[in-house]
């Protein structure tokens, strides 16, 4: 490429010489090349980056829950004076999860009210009505807190079920014996935990809450 002085230099040169024509011939080839060449302004053509996609979350495997495990009278379980004080203001919190989101559809993958899976809501249930944060998905809950027995749990604590080879359900107990979850089959309702299918798929129980 030339430098402006060099064609300064040479425009002053021809036209002292007379040579008309040839400062239009030349000044035609500077346009065409040029105009071949591009001249294009830095930064003028933004420059795209490869989108960095999010990690997929893990999912659950679907599994079929029993829908013969209903624990029926939940009046009877939200009004039992027998309980702890403790257990009792866990209760009401609870209560009022279960009625605003009770028969809520389960859907794997879902944390709304148009559907979701067991995980999402256990992480809803503590999260916005326990003011307590825990990991999403079902096994990371399961890491979390301490391990219990199921002859000691408590309202408040985690109960987990090995459903099949690679799946696995969560819920919360309120009581000492029913816990609120997002079934497959009825979507969120509460379930006793002595139904033959709860005791057959029985993994183990954690609390979260001292």
């Amino acid at each position: 490429m030339f430098k402006s002085k060099h064609i300064r230099l040479y425009l002053q040169a021809m036209i002292s010489d007379g040579k008309n024509y040839s400062i239009i011939l030349f000044l035609g080839l500077m346009m065409v090349s040029i105009s071949a060449c591009g001249v294009v302004q830095r930064g003028s053509v933004p420059v795209q980056e490869p989108s960095a996609e999010p990690p997929t979350p893990e999912k659950e495997i679907p599994y079929s829950t029993p829908s013969d495990d209903e624990a029926g009278d939940t009046e009877r379980i939200f009004d039992d004076t027998s309980v702890s004080s403790e257990s009792a203001e866990l209760q009401g919190f609870l209560e009022l999860a279960y009625k605003d989101w009770k028969g809520t559809p389960y859907l794997l993958g879902g944390s709304g009210y148009t559907g979701i899976d067991c995980s999402a809501f256990i992480q809803v249930v503590f999260e916005d009505y326990l003011l307590q944060q825990i990991p999403r998905t079902t096994r990371e809950q399961m890491n979390s807190g301490k391990d219990i027995s199921k002859s000691s749990l408590r309202t408040g604590d985690l109960v987990f079920f090995k459903t099949g080879r690679r799946s696995y359900h969560v819920g919360v107990m309120v009581s000492q014996s029913e816990f609120l979850h997002a079934s497959t089959s009825e979507g969120v309702k509460i379930s006793k935990l002595e139904h033959p299918y709860w005791q057959e798929t029985w993994l183990t129980g954690r609390r979260l809450i001292d």
